[in-house]
């Protein structure tokens, strides 16, 4: 790719095939890849994956087997709130240590189980095999089997080790735990107008939100996979009309294996902004095809944008014209930042995400203006420069992207799991607008933007040095 932004930052010979700046050549983008070795991918493990998608499911046991560290990623970095039972923001793990690495841990897990499921009872209980169980070999599945048979709780293995790829390969692994719960429910007393959410976490309480629209269309929303999610609501999820997937790379598989087992029609729908809260409203009503659903349907989104539309008019007036940059975990979300960041008035100048495949890049491409960079699987480094180069004034992202924004001097609004703020719905769209407003409108930033130089400096002959030695 040869165009002025790839000339002026260094970029790993590997990763060009990752980068696509529109309007400079026809668009072409590696994905779905291994991280380029060398580059500090901004993408987490299998493990981390597996445990986004099932802990949100609040009355299951779920214990990590493997070493302590592991067992801090948790409920408190992960913000999925429960109406009910709270088992989900308790963290086991089986604490492998030395001694369990050359022996093998089969043993204390069995024991771990024995006496968790005897004091909790829980529902179901999922067992993460992590890294090092998956070198030293401990037959989980077995282990799971046996512990199953004698407490009749339903344990589930998650072949979860870390190494055997990326985020997104955690999320297949969740879905095939979570598909043996699915279809050993009751599904008597379902109505024909109903649905599952799946691939909303309830972070922050946006499931609720989400659900309470749906229930008001007069739709009934028989399992939310899994944010507030219950083991007895899967196991009868089977029974709904349809499938509505949010975040296509955490969910599809789950939606797909449904689908072919039990023919649930499979639509994708974004909870994010306006224009496709409200085509994920209008669609399940399209689908169910009832005179009333769709009467309520339509009552509910006049009402809704109607009252938000006048209170994003003050905040657009001071972000007209920013430059914003979205990185997300998929790349379905970003194409929501895009539309709601347009919705304010601002420009997206950089859009990437850690695990989007050709489809969801070329629509990228497609919403994107002249000269946006889309990438695939940054890091830090190229991330930052890109957005010294594009003359940034927000990153929409997560965690790992936080302190590349604070390091620059620009305003950042989380848009991933760790985040409190609802973020979803017409309401979500209202607390985004007050969120970018107030970070990209510090006056903090005036203060940061003197150091700016010095920090470049530092960073360039870091890198210069890296490439000596």
């Amino acid at each position: 790719m040869q165009d002025k932004t790839m000339t002026t930052t260094d970029i790993l010979e590997g990763r060009k095939a990752h980068i696509h700046e529109k309007g400079a050549v026809p668009f072409n983008i590696a994905c779905e890849k291994q991280s380029v070795a060398g580059s500090v991918s901004q993408r987490a493990c299998v493990f981390c994956g597996s445990r986004v998608v099932l802990y949100p499911i609040a009355d299951a046991l779920h214990v990590i087997h493997g070493p302590i560290g592991c067992a801090a990623y948790t409920w408190d970095i992960r913000g999925a709130w429960s109406s009910g039972p709270q088992l989900h923001r308790m963290s086991f793990s089986t604490d492998l240590q030395e001694k369990d690495v050359i022996y093998g841990g089969e043993k204390k897990l069995y024991q771990a189980l024995v006496e968790l499921i005897e004091h909790y009872r829980p529902k179901a209980a999922f067992i993460y095999s992590t890294c090092i169980v998956g070198l030293i070999g401990d037959d989980v599945e077995a282990i799971c089997r046996r512990i199953s048979a004698e407490t009749g709780v339903e344990t589930i293995p998650v072949h979860s080790e870390g190494f055997k790829g990326s985020k997104k390969d955690g999320y297949s692994a969740a879905c095939n735990a979570l598909n043996q719960l699915v279809g050993t429910g009751d599904t008597n007393g379902i109505s024909p107008l109903s649905i599952n959410i799946l691939g909303d976490f309830n972070i922050a309480g946006e499931t609720w939100v989400i659900k309470d629209y749906y229930e008001r269309m007069g739709v009934e929303v028989v399992a939310t996979i899994t944010g507030d999610g219950r083991v007895d609501d899967i196991r009868r999820c089977h029974g709904a009309a349809l499938n509505v997937v949010q975040c296509s790379g955490s969910m599809t598989q789950l939606a797909t294996m449904m689908k072919e087992k039990y023919g649930i029609p499979i639509i994708r729908a974004s909870y994010f902004g306006i224009e496709d809260m409200s085509k994920a409203l209008y669609d399940v009503a399209e689908y169910l095809n009832d005179k009333t659903v769709m009467r309520n349907t339509q009552n509910l989104v006049r009402d809704e944008v109607s009252k938000l539309v006048p209170q994003l008019r003050k905040y657009k007036k001071d972000l007209k014209g920013k430059r914003a940059a979205v990185y997300t975990g998929g790349a379905f979300k970003a194409l929501s930042m895009i539309r709601s960041l347009r919705t304010l008035g601002m420009k997206t100048v950089i859009a990437g995400s850690q695990t989007g495949n050709q489809q969801d890049y070329a629509r990228l491409q497609e919403l994107s203006d002249e000269g946006t960079i889309i990438l695939d699987d940054t890091n830090p480094l190229e991330l930052a420069k890109f957005l010294e180069e594009k003359k940034a004034d927000l990153l929409i992202g997560g965690v790992k992207e936080r302190p590349i924004a604070y390091k620059l001097g620009l305003g950042f609004c989380d848009h991933n799991h760790e985040r409190k703020i609802g973020l979803a719905g017409f309401e979500g769209m209202l607390n985004f607008a007050k969120e970018v407003h107030g970070t990209v409108t510090s006056p903090v930033w005036k203060l940061a933007a003197l150091h700016r130089k010095d920090v470049w400096s530092a960073t360039s002959r870091q890198h210069r040095q890296g490439d000596e030695s």
